[in-house]
């Protein structure tokens, strides 16, 4: 490896049945502890209550709830998706490198067009509370 700070381990057991459950909730957690530390992140879970409290003033519907929660989902697995590639990218590339822009530039793509999708639907609701007086 190139990454001076690399110090090679030996492969952990494999988990299977129900204690897989567990450890996979473990990695899980242990992701949004990852995540947490980015500020996107964290300006994503200030924004859900906001965009909540924007639905209650536009009188949303159940369905229009459900539907933030999905976008609101899909982008926090972006967002970690997006940070899992610049972690790499950040190991493997240790000075500048073309391949390393280009991945964290198309992560980031990714996340603005579901940042986008959410300012949408959450517009939507908006323009159609307006519309309904």
């Amino acid at each position: 490896m190139n990454n001076p700070s690399y110090t090679p381990r030996a492969k952990p057991e494999r988990i299977t049945g129900i204690a897989h459950v567990f450890a996979a909730a473990g990695y899980s957690i242990g992701g949004i502890r990852r995540l947490w530390q980015e500020t996107a992140f964290r300006h994503i879970t200030l924004a859900l209550p906001i965009c909540g409290v924007v639905l209650a003033l536009a009188n949303a519907s159940l369905n229009d709830y459900c539907i933030m929660l999905v976008l609101f989902f899909a982008l926090v697995a972006t967002e970690a998706l997006n940070t899992a590639v610049e972690c790499i990218v950040d190991h493997l590339a240790l000075d500048w490198q073309e391949f390393a822009r280009d991945a964290k530039d198309l992560g980031s793509l990714a996340t603005m067009c579901l940042l986008g999708a959410n300012g949408v639907f959450i517009g939507s609701v908006i323009l159609r509370a307006l519309t309904n007086g």
